[in-house]
């Protein structure tokens, strides 16, 4: 009888704990929900002068002349998604190669010391980048567009593109060497029973097991990609003409914002927060897109 009662009363402030820790992830969920809406409803209400003002037309109209209030997003929309996924393109084969490096064939005291370097890729600040890239990458790139005939600006798409591809590559190198490094040794020492070489356990196991992280990594890294600023601002060339290849001069919706929010005023100031909602949107669909991808790759 003593014991029982002992255990009710050892139970008691376990139960209490436990609620207290549900309420309080229940209340944390709640409160990233209601700053995600209080952010939309915010952006909506900054921009509504503009979205009354020119529409839908907005989205797709190529002018931007803040004196003749003649203000158009698809420059900015299509300088965003060329500059963030042409920088996935270059980033992932390497943020692969890496990972299965790290995760699979890099002996222990090899593997530790790059993978701290390349963490602490991912904390420079991205004004240093920008920094890096016009001095050291822009002549370089330069040099190679005067070689094969384009316009030899250094600046542009393409090299915004670089750098972006550089300042991404940590998040997806780190997310997939993780989940590669999850792989159970059972699966690779069944592999191997069988007669298979490394390659194909990496192959056929190891890349199968990981895919949905492998793709969560490179989520993370396209997220971060669209939502970039400064290093983006200073070395895509900040015109605001639409794009017609990736060496041209652009801009991006962050990159404009960052220039011109500042002095903006009025209809200029509703036109840019307007532009900052489309981002919002741009991001919540990708993200939602790439989710639906992740859950199908599970299956």
């Amino acid at each position: 009888m003593w014991t029982m009662m002992n255990d009710k009363k050892l139970s008691l402030p376990s139960k209490i704990w436990d609620d207290v820790f549900r309420y309080l992830a229940f209340g944390s969920g709640l409160v990233v929900i209601l700053l995600i809406v209080a952010s939309l409803i915010t952006l909506i209400i900054q921009s509504w002068p503009a979205i009354k003002h020119y529409g839908l037309s907005f989205i797709w109209s190529t002018d931007w002349d803040p004196l003749a209030e003649k203000y158009g997003a698809l420059p900015f929309i299509v300088g965003t998604l060329l500059t963030s996924f042409l920088a996935l393109i270059i980033a992932t084969p390497f943020a692969l190669a890496g990972a299965i490096f790290l995760g699979e064939l890099a002996p222990k005291k090899i593997a530790e010391p790059i993978s701290f370097i390349m963490e602490l890729l991912a904390g420079i600040p991205s004004v240093i980048y920008g920094l890096w890239a016009l001095f050291f990458l822009v002549p370089i790139i330069r040099a190679f567009q005067m070689k094969i005939g384009a316009p030899p600006y250094g600046l542009g798409i393409f090299t915004a593109s670089l750098v972006l591809a550089i300042m991404i590559l940590p998040y997806a190198l780190s997310v997939a060497r993780d989940v590669i490094k999850l792989c159970p040794n059972d699966l690779k020492e069944a592999a191997y029973g069988l007669g298979a070489t490394r390659w194909e356990t990496i192959r056929g196991v190891i890349l199968p097991y990981a895919k949905s992280g492998i793709v969560a990594g490179i989520v993370l890294a396209l997220g971060r990609a669209l939502g970039e600023t400064m290093a983006v601002t200073m070395v895509i060339g900040n015109s605001s003409t639409l794009p017609s290849s990736i060496w041209d001069l652009g801009n991006t919706m962050a990159s404009v914002i960052a220039n011109e929010f500042n002095e903006a005023q009025g209809l200029h100031l509703a036109v840019l927060v307007e532009i900052g909602l489309l981002l919002f949107i741009i991001t919540v669909i990708v993200n939602l897109i790439a989710r639906i991808f992740i859950i199908k790759t599970r299956v």
